[in-house]
């Protein structure tokens, strides 16, 4: 009677150990379901912030590139890189000089606009240069102090040469930018690339790809404490 009443609490106790074994594997199954469902939810969503990161970063590269050729390659090449102070010693309108504006397809017609120009003398050292409005005028007219865009009302265009006489007459002390080296004669009123036109220019692409790579670092820290997670976890266990 005693080796029966022992095998059958065995066998009682093999049953309540298996149950208790499919219960504990159901519950083991369900778990790692739900880290699978968790990981198949997350997955799409860093993968797509991971290309919006690296799309900041190529649109931040290709910036650079159009900046490099343009702002950046028109700020080194320009000489007049010394601010000084000009007194305006001279401001004449000497003549008329002739521009073409467009009235149409295919059409374009001659008008006219008075040539003004300006000496100045740097810093009070006797230099007496010629005062241009920027590097674009200078380029344009090598006599003029400005170039208006031409229209066909030239009384407009003579009111506004000689309202910019008449200011330049009232303000003889103006800001200027000259050439160190002397290669230059003529001095400018403005630049059209300074220092803070290209701080400006390079600021918004620094931004987006320093914004890029904190997005993929990000995730790539999410990834990586998710793993860390897991592994602790498993030895918990």
């Amino acid at each position: 009677m005693f080796f029966v009443a022992g095998a059958r609490n065995a066998a009682v106790s093999g049953r309540g150990n298996e149950r208790s074994r499919s219960i504990y594997q159901k519950f083991r199954e369900v778990d790692l379901l739900d880290k699978k469902k968790t990981v198949t939810a997350l997955k799409p969503g860093e993968d797509r912030a991971i290309l919006l990161g690296l799309g900041m970063i190529l649109s931040s590269v290709m910036m650079y590139f159009v900046l490099g050729i343009t702002t950046l390659r028109s700020y080194a090449d320009s000489v007049w890189t010394e601010e000084g102070v000009c007194v305006v010693r001279n401001s004449t309108v000497t003549a008329d000089m002739n521009c073409s504006y467009n009235c149409g397809s295919d059409c374009w017609r001659v008008s006219k606009y008075p040539c003004l120009q300006v000496y100045v003398s740097v810093n009070n050292t006797g230099r007496v240069s010629r005062l241009s409005h920027n590097e674009e005028t200078q380029d344009a007219s090598s006599e003029c102090f400005y170039v208006p865009r031409c229209q066909k009302d030239t009384v407009a265009l003579h009111t506004m040469i000689m309202n910019i006489s008449e200011r330049l007459k009232v303000n003889q002390e103006v800001p200027c930018y000259y050439d160190p080296m002397e290669q230059q004669e003529t001095v400018l009123l403005t630049r059209l690339y300074d220092h803070s036109v290209v701080f400006h220019s390079l600021l918004w692409p620094s931004c987006m790809i320093t914004g890029g790579a904190l997005i993929i670092m990000m995730v790539k820290l999410n990834q990586y404490l998710s793993r860390l997670s897991e592994e602790i976890g498993k030895i918990k266990r």
